[in-house]
């Protein structure tokens, strides 16, 4: 024979059908339900009051908000919003208070709600973001132990492509050992350059980095292919905060210098030649 289930409803509807026999007193029907004399006489006065229905839960959610905003109100941010639906609540807002100042306008978080509740505020797209670095940084008290390797911000050249310069320097002495103008910014771009870099100057200890690709990636630990063969190669990759450009302090500084140096060329040749003669003087 199957469990026989009853809900908080059926209960109700046999206390009241008890209490209705006349077989049990108010304190018997207590015990019996295992319910307190206030909750027994409330749903007897609520059957009384309106039958079978009364029995039922009411809604919780309070009849009225003293803060509601108006319905006028509430239209109004509508209609500001499909005039420029490339703005957010903050202008919508600001530009229906300067219209109209006399009016009491809601919060911009207000407003965002209204606008979010009618379909008119795209979901914010949450960015992975790549593993931070826990490890502490190598002290650096000699040459060829830190290295720095960045790309100094893309540009547009004259020819209407964009050059990535990729840059590469010794934290120790400040020596800039590499600073060359790249089509992109890829792995398949990069590793070349560096092999010449290891081959010229030795392998470091260590070497620095921000959290871009193709420094890092969105893999475990933060792991890209180029770190990857940075390791087989017996070299700590270290990355600094994101944000936190003066972890990488010397470098950056070295990126200012560059960038006042060196303006937007023709094209990638040009670009390259006009690097060359920095580094060396650098």
């Amino acid at each position: 024979m199957p469990w026989k289930e009853t809900s908080a409803m059926d209960q109700r509807l046999q206390l009241i059908a008890d209490w209705l026999s006349g077989d049990y007193t108010k304190s018997e029907l207590c015990r019996m339900y295992e319910s307190s004399r206030p909750t027994t006489d409330k749903w007897i006065a609520r059957y009384r009051a309106r039958g079978v229905q009364g029995l039922e839960e009411l809604a919780r959610a309070p009849h009225s908000h003293p803060n509601q905003t108006a319905e006028e109100l509430r239209l109004m941010i509508v209609a500001e919003k499909l005039q420029h639906q490339q703005w957010g609540p903050k202008k919508v807002m600001d530009r229906l208070r300067r219209e109209q100042p006399h009016v009491a306008w809601p919060a911009d978080s207000t407003a965002g709600e209204i606008l979010k509740r009618v379909g008119l505020v795209r979901p914010r797209v949450r960015r992975r973001r790549v593993a931070p670095y826990a490890e502490p940084f190598r002290d650096c008290a000699g040459p060829n132990q830190i290295w720095s390797a960045d790309f100094k911000g893309d540009f547009r050249m004259g020819n209407g492509r964009r050059c990535y310069p990729l840059t590469l320097s010794d934290n120790f002495s400040r020596y800039l050992l590499m600073c060359q103008a790249l089509e992109c910014h890829n792995y398949d771009a990069v590793r070349p350059w560096m092999e010449w870099g290891f081959r010229e100057y030795g392998l470091p200890e260590a070497l620095r980095t921000d959290n871009g690709p193709p420094f890092a990636s969105l893999a475990l630990g933060g792991i890209s292919p180029l770190s990857k063969w940075w390791i087989k190669l017996g070299i700590r990759p270290e990355r600094i905060r994101p944000g936190h450009p003066e972890q990488n302090g010397r470098h950056e500084r070295m990126h200012r210098t560059l960038k006042e140096a060196v303006r937007p060329q023709a094209n990638l040749h040009t670009q390259q030649r006009h690097y060359d003669p920095y580094r060396e003087e650098y």
